[in-house]
């Protein structure tokens, strides 16, 4: 079975159980939910940003394919942000997650729609479009950690 249909099954079975996510018995199954949604988003992300900055060679099948895993992922993440998962180490989400919750929420959102630009740019084949899509999701990305994530 290949790398990709294997990701794909993991996937469908973190999407099949954002209900459940949504009521996490315990805060630290939410950071371990949340944290393993980005590490999967950020290992696809991370390919093609690869090609993107010419480190491997452009395969345009394989920048699609990661970038519709980049693209579906980036929608699981967010359930995994509660109350009570603070903290002060590297990485983890600042306090104003939730005294600014619609604010997180629209940056959030706008990493999303890049996400989904950024499969569209993908499928096209073109490195200068995928180049653009990557560079602006990356921003996107970037603007959120700088305001809601520990440095």
């Amino acid at each position: 079975m290949s790398r990709f249909t294997l990701v794909c099954a993991a996937v469908v079975g973190l999407a099949t159980a954002l209900p459940a996510a949504a009521q996490f018995q315990r805060p630290d199954d939410a950071v371990k939910y949340r944290k393993a949604a980005f590490q999967v988003m950020a290992t696809h992300f991370g390919r093609i940003g690869a090609m993107a900055n010419g480190r491997v060679p452009f395969n345009g099948p394989a920048a699609a394919a990661n970038a519709e895993v980049v693209a579906f992922v980036s929608k699981l993440p967010y359930e995994g942000f509660v109350e009570g998962t603070s903290g002060t180490e590297k990485g983890a989400p600042k306090p104003n997650v939730w005294s600014e919750r619609a604010k997180f929420d629209a940056a959030a959102r706008a990493m999303q729609d890049e996400a989904a630009k950024l499969a569209v740019a993908a499928r096209a084949n073109n490195l200068d479009q995928l180049k653009a899509a990557f560079g602006a999701t990356a921003a996107t990305c970037k603007a959120c950690h700088d305001d809601f994530r520990v440095q």
